[in-house]
C-alpha cells in the first residue's frame, strides 16, 4: 500500500473523453476499462477530500491551436474536424467538485492553469491516470516531476495506442519520474 496525504494529494485523469475512449486499438486494456478504474479512483478521491482534476484535449475547428512542427509522422487529423462530442469527458467521470482542465497539446502543464489549481490547494502529490500511457499521461507526468511534484502513476488506469508503446512508459519511463502501483494500493489518508 501506498499511503498518501489527501490534504496534499490530488488525481489528474487525462484525456478520459469521448474521442479517445472509443479508441479501438488501445492496449493493453480497452478505454472504457480505464474509464472504469478512473472513475473509481475519483469516486475515492473525492470521498477523501483530495482535489480531482479531468483534463481533456480539444482544438478549434479549423485546428489554428494544433502544434504545427515538422515531424517524421504528423497525427492524422480527420477530414471535417473532429465529431461534436470528442472532446466530452466519459459521463459518468465529471463530478461537480471537479476541476477542468482543457489542454492544446499532449502534456497537460504547459498553457493551461494546471500548475496554479494545485499549487493553491497546497498540492505536493499527483496520482496520473488516463489515456495515452505514452503520450498525454507521459507528457503530463514529465512535466509535473519537472515542476516539482512527487508522481504516481496509477498503472491500471492507463493504457497506450498499443501494447509496446504503453510497456516502454511503465517499465523505463515512469521509474524514473514515478512511482508506479496499482489504483487499489494508494491509500488516502486524511
Amino acid at each position: 500500500m501506498l499511503a498518501l496525504p489527501a490534504t496534499t494529494t490530488a488525481l489528474i485523469l487525462v484525456d478520459l473523453q469521448q474521442g479517445i475512449v472509443s479508441i479501438p486499438a488501445l492496449a493493453p486494456r480497452p478505454g472504457v476499462q480505464v474509464a472504469v478504474t478512473g472513475g473509481r479512483l475519483a469516486a475515492r478521491f473525492r470521498t477523501a477530500g483530495a482535489p480531482v482534476i479531468l483534463v481533456n484535449v480539444a482544438f478549434a475547428a479549423d485546428f489554428g491551436d494544433v502544434l504545427k512542427q515538422p515531424v517524421d509522422r504528423p497525427f492524422p487529423r480527420p477530414e471535417g474536424g473532429f465529431p461534436a462530442n470528442f472532446s466530452q469527458l466519459v459521463e459518468e467521470l465529471a463530478h461537480a467538485s471537479d476541476i477542468l482542465v482543457t489542454k492544446h497539446q499532449w502534456g497537460a502543464f504547459y498553457g493551461t492553469d494546471l500548475d496554479v489549481q494545485l499549487r493553491r490547494r497546497n498540492v505536493k502529490t499527483v496520482v496520473l491516470a488516463g489515456i495515452a500511457t505514452n503520450m498525454g499521461v507521459e507528457s503530463t507526468a514529465r512535466q509535473a516531476y519537472e515542476h516539482g511534484y512527487d508522481v504516481v502513476i496509477a498503472e491500471d488506469a492507463t493504457t497506450g495506442l498499443s501494447h509496446d508503446m504503453h510497456a516502454f512508459a511503465v517499465d523505463n519511463i515512469f521509474p524514473l519520474l514515478a512511482r508506479v502501483v496499482k489504483s487499489d494500493d494508494i491509500d488516502l489518508k486524511n
